[in-house]
Order: structure tokens, then C-alpha cells, then sequence
């Protein structure tokens, strides 16, 4: 009976990491998307916004090849279809999202507002994701390194999204 509680707390655990690398990655993909239909439509043209954007846009990229990468790594370990249902399931979720919020004629400020949102989602669902990873004991120290850095570039992407809408606003 104690065993077998044990191995359930701990397959719960599994599950739910699982689960968050999913989402993690599925806003990766909403991420690259979102930048290049906003810039499509030209509303992320305000000064030298999009170059820096499209730069933000290569990182998500990288992220999600890294993310990738160790789920194909920790494939032993994990479930990789629950991963990928999960990365489906909230990149929809992110678009539908966008399109709520931008509406039927969204301006520049409204677009690189919803990045903001959307860079805090991830800010907030790679800090749950390195929480997890701390719970979630495995062979290697690759998991939680590879969280703790694109967590740093997604703190940084949400200082940039935050530093473009306030200048938005401002013309």
C-alpha cells in the first residue's frame, strides 16, 4: 500500500511536468506564429519594433528545438504524445486568445499588448515547468538547466514586449 502510494504521487508528478512542457512548448509555437501574423498585417512596423520582435521570434524557435531535444532525450522517461497533445492543444488555445483580443481591427499598440500577455504566460508557465523539474527527479541535470535558461530569455522577451508597448503608447 505505501509503495504503491509513492509511485502514484510520483507518476502524478511525471504527469503534470509532462503536461507543462506541452504547454511551454505549445506557446513557443503560438509565439513564432503570433510575430509573424501581427508583422504580416503590419502591426509591428513602429520604430525598429519588428527587427527586434523577429529576434525574439528566432529565440521562441530555439527554445522549442531545446525543448524538443530533451523530450526526445528523456523519451525513456517521458511521454512524449502527452507532451505533444498538450503543445497542440495550447498553441490553439494562444490563437484563439490572440484573435479575441485583437478583434476585427487591432492598431500596433493592441498587438504588441497582446505579446505582452502573451510573454507573461510564458514567464509564468516556465517558472511552474522549473518548479516541477525540481520534483521530478531524473539521471540528469539537463531539464531544470535548459528551463532556467529560456526562462531568462522569456523575462527578458516580457522586458522588451513591455518596453515596445510603452512606447507604442506613446506615439
Amino acid at each position: 500500500m505505501y509503495i504503491h502510494s509513492i509511485m502514484s504521487k510520483l507518476n502524478d508528478k511525471k504527469e503534470k511536468l509532462e503536461q507543462k512542457i506541452g504547454e511551454c512548448l505549445g506557446l513557443e509555437i503560438a509565439a513564432q506564429k503570433a510575430v509573424q501574423e501581427l508583422s504580416s498585417k503590419g502591426l509591428l512596423d513602429k520604430r525598429g519594433m519588428l527587427s527586434k520582435l523577429k529576434n525574439m521570434q528566432k529565440e521562441a524557435g530555439n527554445h522549442q528545438s531545446k525543448l524538443e531535444q530533451i523530450v526526445q532525450k528523456l523519451s525513456g522517461s517521458l511521454d512524449s504524445a502527452t507532451i505533444n497533445e498538450a503543445a497542440q492543444e495550447t498553441e490553439l488555445k494562444a490563437t484563439e486568445m490572440m484573435n479575441t483580443y485583437l478583434g476585427d481591427d487591432p492598431d500596433s499598440s493592441e498587438a504588441i499588448e497582446f505579446l505582452c500577455l502573451a510573454e507573461g504566460g510564458e514567464v509564468t508557465h516556465y517558472e511552474v515547468l522549473a518548479a516541477l523539474a525540481k520534483k521530478v527527479k531524473f539521471n540528469s541535470k539537463q531539464l531544470p538547466n535548459t528551463i532556467s535558461s529560456i526562462l531568462k530569455q522569456e523575462q527578458r522577451h516580457l522586458k522588451l514586449c513591455i518596453k515596445l508597448a510603452k512606447e507604442a503608447a506613446a506615439y
